[in-house]
């Protein structure tokens, strides 16, 4: 049901600065997340050294993502 986007290098230093203030557990940052005209909140997954994002299929249904697409998210962190 879900596929996963890894975050670039660059913002995941960004996001591993504020993580401490903003995380609820494991790693977990809250965050809304807008993909073309979709908006949803969901918690981005620390992996590898990275962060990855959950999609869900009633997104990229909506959005018309199908596997191997790339993709420009809008992530926000929630406080």
């Amino acid at each position: 049901p879900h596929h996963f986007v890894t975050v670039p290098e660059e913002q995941c230093a960004a996001l591993e600065a504020v993580s401490g203030a903003v995380t609820y557990g494991w790693g977990m940052i809250p965050v809304s997340v807008r993909l073309g005209t979709t908006r949803w909140t969901t918690s981005l997954f620390p992996k590898d050294g990275h962060y990855i994002v959950p999609l869900k299929a009633a997104v990229r249904k909506a959005e018309k993502v199908a596997e191997g697409d790339v993709v420009t998210l809008r992530l926000t962190v929630s406080l």
